[in-house]
């Protein structure tokens, strides 16, 4: 790698880092659910596709499955997940999404997409597409956990 690529990744994953700071203190400020991002991204997932074992969450979440535990914790302690265990095999479990983290994840939405519309409100749809082209290109060539 030249010079010139290092300092312009190196400059990438500072502007990265910073984003991502911004992005977390300004969730932080106008979320009043109690939440974090990765509780309501959870909640969304399984939301939308059912039923997830752990290790699909924590692939999915990009999260260790210890992750998933430490996450679920809260969520499942207020009854807004269940966690089933399969009858067949006493090892395999599934989480899912009760009706109260329905609600909860309904009420995030307008807070979700306060924070998305000053992320991201003054790209173009065009430009959206290409950073999340980008970003999933980035995501397929690093290194798994």
């Amino acid at each position: 790698m030249n010079s010139q690529r290092y300092d312009t990744i190196s400059a990438l994953f500072e502007v990265v880092s910073s984003l991502e700071r911004k992005w977390s203190n300004e969730w932080n400020q106008i979320n009043d659910l109690g939440f974090s991002k990765t509780h309501i991204l959870l909640l969304d997932l399984l939301a939308k596709e059912g039923p997830k074992r752990p290790s699909v969450i924590a692939e999915r979440l990009k999260i260790t499955t210890g992750g998933v535990t430490v996450l679920t914790a809260k969520l499942l302690k207020g009854g807004y997940i269940q966690k089933t265990q399969s009858s067949k095999d006493r090892r395999v479990s599934q989480i899912a999404i009760t009706p109260e983290g329905r609600r909860v994840l309904e009420e995030s939405k307008t807070q979700v997409m306060a924070l998305v519309q000053s992320m991201f409100g003054m790209l173009t749809n065009e430009e959206i597409q290409t950073l999340h082209h980008i970003f999933e290109k980035c995501l397929e060539q690093s290194p798994q956990k």
